[in-house]
């Protein structure tokens, strides 16, 4: 049961990158080179886009299920578990997003796997 917090941090981590990297692509949306005052108006209107806001939410879901694994893991043990985290967006990036796919990128994803692992066994 204790490691229902890990993966409801881990869901809701991944959404919300996932959702925020859609939405900025499906708006085709980009900083204005020049002038602070034009950056900040062009994110004031993208942060209240609802999509947008889904993901805020879902950071803040995201850190109650992180208080609540830090309540029964040592961080040192419930941690490693984040670094899946990259592997599950660079899995649904290429589904659900089109990204590319390289070995470079495959080996890394192994790496973190591998990574995971030992640091939670050993």
């Amino acid at each position: 049961m204790k490691y229902l917090y890990i993966a409801g941090t881990l869901l809701f981590t991944v959404y919300g990158q996932m959702i925020l990297k859609w939405r900025i692509s499906d708006l085709r949306f980009s900083l204005p080179e020049s002038g602070i005052m034009a950056k900040f108006i062009a994110l004031m209107r993208l942060i209240f886009d609802p999509y947008i806001l889904s993901g805020f939410l879902a950071a803040f879901i995201a850190s109650l299920f992180w208080i609540g694994a830090m309540s029964k893991f040592e961080i040192t043990q419930a941690y490693p578990f984040m670094s899946l985290a990259p592997a599950i967006v660079f899995i649904l990036g290429i589904c659900l997003l089109g990204e590319t796919f390289t070995i470079g990128k495959v080996v890394g994803l192994l790496l973190i796997i591998i990574g995971t692992i030992i640091t939670v066994k050993f």
